[in-house]
């Protein structure tokens, strides 16, 4: 696979540290339990979130030129609960996406995961390698990826959610997202990027980078990065950081030592127990701070 075609979301997983096969799922096993196998090894520990006290499912959301699948999850009986959007990675809506969608609806939130791919017509969660991957999610133009979200949103408030309250989380290319929605949407409160690229790979698709948006941002984000990413440097992180302050824009970051790409994702080999669950206090604490959560 060629460097030059590799987003610097797609190095950080790519160059992975080596690690035992122990303590992973087979891939039927995987495969079977709804998870991704293009980003290597399923972890047999995962976290599994069940839907007790919640509504949780797949539904269908009109778009301009079709139907986008989506996945939500929201408490049971919660009056008017915020509006989260969850931002996935390249991988599809898979295990993951729903999981973490259940855990903000623990959180309260009624949360919301599109599935903004679905045009190409292929199930990225069955699709085995990343080289197959790439052509497709960086085809996907930034100006209908902020309209997908901003459908997403307008139909979470058409089904009760509170979208003044409105937040969106996301992690690898999804971090990216955040980043991107936030110098977009006035009606947000606040994002969270768990090590979204603030540097883009050339694509005439993504007019602006995150570092080059800093100006336009119009709502608070936390940057929660890897120390160790090896496809986002501290350097674009300080930089990201600098290019925010500058602009007075409120923004906060949060660099964990020696963890890497993808260190939230449970799922995952590059998973760090200690920097992912501190990651997703600082999230709650973020949120709470701009009222997105109560």
């Amino acid at each position: 696979m060629s460097e030059t075609l590799l987003t610097p979301d797609v190095i950080g997983l790519t160059r992975a540290a080596p690690f035992s096969r122990r303590g992973f799922m087979t891939a039927s096993a995987a495969v079977a339990a709804g998870y991704t196998l293009a980003a290597g090894p399923v972890r047999a520990d995962v976290i599994k979130t069940d839907t007790s006290g919640l509504t949780a499912g797949d539904v269908k959301i009109k778009v301009a030129d079709g139907e986008m699948p989506a996945y939500f999850a929201r408490p049971k009986d919660a009056a008017n609960p915020p509006v989260i959007l969850v931002a996935m990675e390249i991988f599809g809506l898979h295990e993951y996406i729903r999981d973490v969608t259940r855990r903000l609806a623990k959180l309260g939130a009624f949360a919301v995961a599109p599935d903004y791919y679905f045009r190409k017509g292929v199930d990225l969660t069955k699709m085995t390698d990343i080289p197959s991957l790439l052509p497709i999610v960086n085809a996907k133009p930034d100006a209908e990826l902020f309209s997908d979200l901003d459908t997403t949103v307008a139909w979470a408030k058409s089904q009760g959610g509170n979208t003044d309250r409105l937040g969106i989380i996301g992690f690898c290319r999804g971090g990216r997202t955040v980043w991107e929605y936030a110098a977009h949407s006035g009606t947000l409160k606040a994002g969270a990027s768990f090590y979204g690229p603030p540097v883009d790979a050339p694509n005439p698709l993504w007019p602006k980078s995150p570092t080059q948006l800093a100006p336009e941002m119009k709502a608070p984000v936390l940057g929660l990065y890897g120390e160790a990413d090896t496809g986002i440097p501290v350097a674009d992180v300080e930089a990201l950081k600098a290019a925010l302050a500058k602009a007075n824009k409120p923004a906060e970051f949060k660099i964990y030592p020696g963890a890497p790409h993808g260190f939230h994702a449970d799922y995952r080999a590059s998973y760090r127990k200690e920097a992912a669950e501190d990651a997703w206090s600082q999230m709650q604490s973020w949120f709470k701070k701009y009222n997105v959560l109560g």
